[in-house]
């Protein structure tokens, strides 16, 4: 993957086999010899991941990740802690500064490009969420262009699938502090589990009993459901075949026993924040997706939405030589309701009239609103015949019971329909549209309140 990696050190031999490293990946490098330096690259330039050494003259790596994480320009980058002393209290100095992860000298090549994918990635999708939240403020919608920052990472739903209970023991109290842990020995059971846990991360053992874990990670993977369900697995020292495996199967990060403490929590906080930054970019698409095809008033499909869907239909049903109907239906005198009684009180109207809509056509059927107070109803697999029955059942129930508005008046609405259905192979679209408006026209001006069904 192409990324924007900072490397921070004032010994040009450890900058020059990082480098080479990187770009062996295919990564962009950019090089600082002192703290001061990273910072000004770093608020000017900008970079995806930072790897940070903390040994440095003048200005430590620690106070270095302190300013990066306290200014909001550059909060979001995150840094790899570089150290050569593989020290608990390093880590423990490096998170309290703000640290994503940790690397000790020397550098393992994997665990490098691993750390540096993961984090590199999980920089891309905060640099989307933070977008979409600005296009938000911007367009005068709720949003907060920092929120991004704000997620730590804790409070993660975690099923961790390890058979050796002393093992499992060690990392239940280790996590138990910030995350939520369930605990499943079974690799079986937990693959069970799984879909319906609301898992954020999955995490085994490569040490299981009688079976292997790296079955149960390709299983995960071939899953629809949970296929993008982070997985952490844990290795024994010096088993990178694997190891290896595991990454190329789509195995997000490792560690390595023995499980040092705050190299795990940071681990996990990362695949946490990934999971629900990419949830929320998800959900925001469908959103976005939700909002361009729906009506914001009624709830029904828009216009462009149904022209889309009509084309759709009209080539299906012209291949499998199936009926295709329409309904065409508008609100009687609607423009009296919001001259007598105001636009809230019509368009009050308009989401009952909906809702009547919905609750009066058939589950095969598609309605929209057209426009205005017109709506459409799309009949896949629907002679002309039963098309005004159902035509007919929505027009009496229009008729039938009062519109109540909010103050409490009743208002008497009525409607009239067209329908018409697809003639043959050379009708189009446009045509059935026509003449199911052609229709309403006739019901209309004959008045109204009533179907008509074009006999073309």
């Amino acid at each position: 993957m192409t990324a924007r990696v900072l490397i921070v050190d004032d010994i040009e031999a450890n900058v020059k086999l990082l480098e080479a490293r990187l770009t062996a990946e295919y990564f962009e490098t950019l090089t600082a010899r002192s703290g001061a330096e990273a910072l000004r690259i770093c608020a000017t330039e900008g970079a995806d991941v930072v790897l940070l050494d903390v040994m440095m003259p003048v200005m430590d790596g620690f106070e270095v990740c302190r300013r990066l994480k306290s200014d909001p320009k550059t909060a979001h980058i995150p840094v790899i802690m570089v150290t050569a002393l593989d020290q608990p209290s390093d880590k423990v100095n490096g998170l309290q500064a703000g640290a994503d992860d940790f690397l000790t000298k020397p550098v393992d090549d994997i665990a490098l490009i691993t750390r540096v994918k993961n984090l590199a990635r999980l920089k891309t999708l905060t640099d989307e969420m933070m977008m979409r939240a600005t296009t938000s403020e911007q367009m005068g919608i709720a949003g907060d262009p920092n929120s991004a920052n704000r997620d730590a990472g804790k409070g993660g739903r975690i099923l961790l699938v390890e058979d050796h209970q002393r093992s499992a023991d060690r990392i239940i109290q280790t996590l138990s502090a910030e995350q939520h842990i369930v605990h499943e020995p079974d690799p079986q059971k937990a693959l069970l589990a799984l879909p319906e846990g609301e898992f954020e991360l999955l995490i085994v053992s490569l040490s299981l009993s009688g079976t292997d874990g790296l079955r149960l990670c390709s299983q995960v993977r071939s899953l629809d459901r949970i296929r993008h369900l982070p997985i952490l697995i844990i290795v024994e020292p010096g088993d990178d075949t694997k190891l290896l495996r595991g990454l190329d199967m789509g195995v997000n990060d490792y560690i390595v026993r023995p499980i040092e403490r705050n190299e795990m929590l940071a681990r996990i906080r990362t695949q946490i924040k990934r999971k629900r930054y990419a949830d929320y970019l998800k959900s925001r698409i469908e959103e976005s997706v939700e909002m361009a095809i729906t009506d914001g008033l009624t709830g029904l499909h828009n216009r462009r939405y149904m022209e889309s869907h009509l084309k759709t239909l009209v080539e299906e049903a012209g291949q499998r030589e199936k009926p295709l109907s329409l309904l065409m239906t508008d609100i009687d005198f609607f423009k009296s309701v919001n001259d007598l009684h105001g636009h809230d009180a019509g368009d009050a109207v308009l989401r009952e009239f909906a809702v009547r809509v919905r609750k009066n056509i058939r589950g095969i059927d598609l309605a929209c609103r057209f426009g205005g107070e017109e709506f459409v109803v799309m009949m896949p697999d629907t002679d002309l015949s039963n098309a005004y029955m159902v035509a007919e059942r929505l027009r009496q129930s229009i008729a039938g019971e009062p519109f109540l508005l909010a103050d409490g008046t009743a208002l008497k609405i009525t409607a009239s329909v067209g329908v018409s259905k697809l003639e043959g192979l050379q009708d189009t679209p446009q045509s059935l549209l026509k003449r199911a408006d052609q229709a309403l026209y006739s019901a209309k001006h004959d008045g109204r309140n009533r179907v008509v069904a074009d006999a073309a």
